[in-house]
């Protein structure tokens, strides 16, 4: 890795807006904030916050890295479509990484990563096999698992993953989705069109 490689990392996957700034390996500026709603609004004004706070300009980037979930479908939208658009912008790559790949940046070798879902489930991605959707106490039962509740950190990994992958990318990062939609057409009867 370069020494003053410059990625600006972020994420939107779940209940937060979190950005995390890597310049020559090391961390100079993260932030995550909380919020079940407004993650579009709030995205690119808390990435320039943490450009300015680090002295850094759109120009010095890199590269960009994303977290690509599974999580919030909208978050995540939300998240990789800015990312693919600062990246044609600034002509830089753009690395997509799943919060499976970030939580085993954070945890021990041998604890399966996994990700709160609604109703008492999470997204668990077994070695060798797709991620999955299932019942938490179901997924205690393939072994010790591992979550982290801390999206700074999280966006970290994503930043430092990004670090490792960048000059590998070949495809614009797609979100990582599990499961379909959950929300289902309006019921509501279409309006009679009337004619001029």
């Amino acid at each position: 890795m370069p020494s003053d490689l410059t990625i600006l990392a972020f994420d939107t996957s779940a209940a937060h807006c979190a950005a995390a700034l890597l310049r020559g390996g090391e961390i100079v500026a993260s932030r995550a904030e909380a919020m079940s709603r407004g993650q579009a609004e709030r995205l690119m004004p808390l990435l320039e916050e943490l450009l300015a706070q680090a002295g850094c300009t759109w120009s010095d980037l890199d590269a960009i890295g994303v977290g690509i979930g599974p999580g919030n479908f909208t978050g995540i939208r939300i998240s990789v479509s800015a990312a693919r658009g600062l990246a044609l912008g600034l002509d830089a790559p753009v690395v997509g990484v799943s919060g499976f790949d970030a939580l085993t940046k954070l945890s021990d070798a041998n604890q399966l990563p996994c990700i709160a879902a609604p109703r008492d489930q999470v997204y668990v991605q077994v070695p060798g096999s797709k991620p999955s959707l299932m019942p938490k106490s179901e997924a205690e039962a393939l072994g010790p698992l591992f979550s982290c509740q801390d999206p700074e950190k999280q966006v970290q990994a994503i930043a430092r993953l990004t670090a490792e992958r960048w000059h590998d990318v070949s495809e614009p990062p797609a979100p990582l989705y599990v499961r379909p939609a959950d929300a289902a057409p309006s019921r509501d009867v279409s309006p009679v069109l009337l004619d001029e």
